[in-house]
């Protein structure tokens, strides 16, 4: 597939979520577009009538942008909020290409909302356990490709607990920033052995520069099935969870 430009992802943010004449993007519109152009790049990789999922979708701006500009021939979007689902119908009605859409109003945790090995899957800002329940059934549904942009690390996450136990263990990380920096990267850490251990090859980068989001963190994860990756995964995580 072909890149999209940044322009090409304003136009379409415009037309399917703004749809007023004359009306500019707003400050948290451009973030998005450059947040969704980037996605888009890296889903460029995926193949032409690829199955896509944006998952935890809010109003499925990634999934809906990328049927406009890239040939992708379905998406499934996944959303718990109703005014969001409501939000995200209104924005498929303006897509101009023939694409398959599906709009599931349901939680990401439920795997009988997922579709069977989906080309990719994609989840921008999902919220604190909500990217665990992505990877997790992203895994689960043998996902080809897996695009996870995490947010916020508060305590429902499932790792919380053991990840601050590591850093209060180190009695000399006093400062609480730092204490709460280290606790984030254990938590990501977790999240990508997992995505090794099931198998792929799995990638961290920043997805867009912290001045348009501090939440910039992409994992980019490829099945590949590599059985040394596996093993090597099975040991770090059994390690980093406290297991001999």
């Amino acid at each position: 597939m072909a890149a999209s430009s940044i322009d090409d992802v304003r136009a379409v943010v415009h037309r399917l979520f703004i749809a007023t004449a004359g009306a500019s993007l707003r400050k948290e519109d451009e973030q998005k577009s450059r947040e969704v152009a980037a996605l888009l790049a890296r889903l460029a990789r995926v193949r032409k009538g690829a199955h896509l999922v944006d998952a935890a979708a809010g109003k499925a701006s990634v999934g809906l942008v990328a049927a406009e500009l890239l040939p992708i021939a379905a998406l499934t979007v996944l959303e718990r909020d109703p005014g969001r689902v409501e939000a995200c119908l209104r924005a498929a009605a303006r897509l101009t290409r023939p694409v398959r859409i599906d709009v599931r109003h349901a939680d990401v945790a439920a795997a009988a909302a997922w579709p069977e090995a989906p080309d990719a899957v994609v989840a921008l800002h999902a919220c604190g356990p909500a990217a665990d329940h992505v990877i997790d059934q992203a895994i689960r549904a043998r996902a080809r490709f897996v695009f996870v942009v995490p947010c916020c690390y508060g305590e429902a996450i499932p790792f919380f607990a053991r990840a601050d136990a590591v850093v209060r263990e180190q009695g000399y990380v006093a400062d609480a920033l730092l204490r709460q920096r280290i606790r984030a990267s254990l938590i990501d850490m977790e999240r990508k052995l997992r995505l090794e251990l099931a198998g792929y090859e799995t990638e961290l980068e920043e997805l867009v520069g912290p001045t348009v989001t501090p939440h910039n963190l992409l994992f980019r994860a490829r099945r590949a099935g590599d059985p040394v990756r596996i093993e090597r995964a099975a040991a770090r995580l059994a390690a980093l969870r406290g297991r001999r």
